[in-house]
């Protein structure tokens, strides 16, 4: 008998090791775009809706993770609230483009889009405007995933993107059992990996170039508190969502 529980693991591990494949290079473009940005005092820029919310939380206000880091959100498309009005909100035109125009991305900042199938409207007109208003979009998307989903949009997340960072995750995210996936999603794994590496690509090249690159410090460590202030004064103003003022007065996710 096949041992099932053995499978899932190397699956996984065959997902990140086809991942370190397809975008390894272009881990090392992101991290040289990103540290261009903040280096020039700019600001990174992050999107996601429904589950690619929780690579915005990674990104932002995350212990070892960039202090120069803005969410670009709605809460129509945070599925806690309503997660059937999160699915139709990601559908529909005109909300993304809205949420692009509220933050007003504008160089030296970069925008980092993430989703899995970057078929749907609302990521696919962040990045679109990001890019029409002269900001370099880095989309983290699956080429498999959106090859194998319905194009909702004229156009894909990848289309308006500098970089594009393959996550290879499969048409539909389950991979177990191998034989007819119906369970354990492997998307936020390899976007969270995926941006690990390219953390710590950042890392190297800031050391490399002698760069003082601004990181948060856990919370829950002694002396982050007083670590940390600097860096909301710092970054409070144009980083509304850090004390509880998003767009138009909306509250942060989260």
């Amino acid at each position: 008998m096949t041992d099932t529980r053995q499978q899932h693991p190397d699956r996984v591990r065959a997902l990140l090791d086809d991942l370190d494949a397809a975008s390894g290079e272009a881990i090392g473009e992101a991290a040289r775009l990103l540290l261009d940005s903040v280096e020039a005092d700019g600001i990174v820029h992050v999107a996601g809706a429904g589950h690619s919310l929780a690579m915005v939380l990674e990104t932002f206000y995350r212990a070892g993770g960039l202090a120069a880091v803005r969410p670009m959100w709605d809460p129509q498309v945070f599925p806690l609230a309503d997660a059937v009005r999160s699915t139709s909100a990601e559908r529909e035109a005109g909300i993304g483009r809205a949420v692009a125009e509220a933050a007003a991305p504008a160089p030296p900042d970069v925008a980092v889009v993430f989703s899995t199938s970057g078929r749907n409207p609302y990521p696919v007109e962040i990045a679109e405007e990001c890019a029409a208003r002269g900001v370099p979009v880095i989309a983290v998307t699956s080429a498999p995933a959106s090859e194998g989903a319905a194009a909702r949009a004229a156009t894909t997340l990848a289309d308006h993107a500098s970089i594009v960072l393959d996550t290879r995750v499969p048409p539909g995210d389950a991979v177990h059992p191998a034989a007819a996936p119906r369970t354990a999603a492997v998307s936020t794994i390899l976007a969270a990996y995926t941006w690990s590496r390219v953390l710590a690509a950042m890392d190297d090249l800031a050391a490399a170039r002698g760069a003082d690159l601004l990181r948060w410090t856990s919370a829950n460590v002694p002396g982050s508190d007083e670590l940390n202030v600097a860096l909301l004064e710092r970054y409070r103003h144009r980083v509304p969502e850090l004390t509880g003022n998003g767009p138009s007065g909306r509250r942060p996710v989260g």
